[in-house]
């Protein structure tokens, strides 16, 4: 496993997970004036953990970090990213077939943390990231994911190409998307051991991991724009495979 620097997350809801999830906080700010009542659990997990809790004028918090933090901050250890077999892993303990992402060179932070929202509403086993040109696990991606990096394991590999191998090797299918010679994607059959690539927000995916492709998807479009954000394709992908494993009735 690998960790970055401490971080600072901030707003309610990022820091009430985080101590839901017993990560390791250093110390809770809150800013002076915010209602006590409305951070009950907070103030009760943070005592029952320990946490030391200060409470300081707004201009702290703004000082420590530049979300929305809605008057309320930590100092939160290193966010630990998870090895692969603890995706499959998760899969075999909720008796699922694996469903897991690929992130393509994804750089912009609140996509990741868009995406990691909509992973844990859906049931995403694990998302796998590059560990160069992409955003990693930030204070950033913690406030955008309004506390579901708490419960959604990324993996961060050297070479996503070697990492498609692999899982395919281990009974994976890889989808991807692409406009060109592709079918749409609500004929996905989904009920497979399933990696989903999603490409970064500039180039789309890489021409190597289209080539490892076992089904290239589309999303049609009938309006004027010829892409979607990569969180919005992110999730009507993943709301697809939910859809397809979970049927009414």
């Amino acid at each position: 496993m690998t960790e970055e620097t401490p971080e600072i997350i901030g707003g309610k809801n990022p820091v009430l997970e985080a101590l839901r999830a017993k990560r390791d906080i250093n110390k809770i700010w809150i800013a002076e004036g915010v209602q006590k009542k409305g951070i009950a659990e907070l103030l009760q997990l943070a005592k029952e953990q320990k946490v030391l809790v200060q409470f300081v004028p707004k201009k702290k918090i703004d000082g420590l970090t530049d979300t929305n933090h809605q008057g309320i901050a930590a100092a939160v250890a290193a966010y630990r990213y998870a090895e692969l077999e603890e995706l499959f892993a998760k899969a075999q303990v909720k008796q699922e077939d694996p469903f897991f992402l690929i992130l393509d060179e994804l750089e912009d932070p609140h996509n990741l943390g868009s995406i990691m929202r909509t992973a844990d509403a859906v049931g995403v086993h694990g998302l796998i990231i590059p560990q160069r040109r992409a955003v990693g696990l930030t204070g950033v991606v913690a406030k955008s994911s309004t506390g579901a990096i708490e419960h959604v394991p990324v993996v961060r590999v050297n070479n996503l190409s070697q990492t498609v191998d692999e899982l395919k090797k281990r009974g994976v299918w890889i989808a991807g998307t692409d406009a060109k010679e592709s079918v749409d994607y609500r004929r996905m059959d989904a009920t497979l051991p399933l990696a989903v690539i999603i490409g970064s927000e500039g180039k789309g995916m890489s021409r190597i991991l289209r080539d490892k492709c076992d089904f290239l998807y589309q999303l049609p479009m009938v309006g004027h724009v010829t892409s979607l954000n990569a969180s919005v394709a992110a999730s009507l992908l993943m709301y697809e495979v939910y859809r397809k494993r979970h049927p009414i009735g």
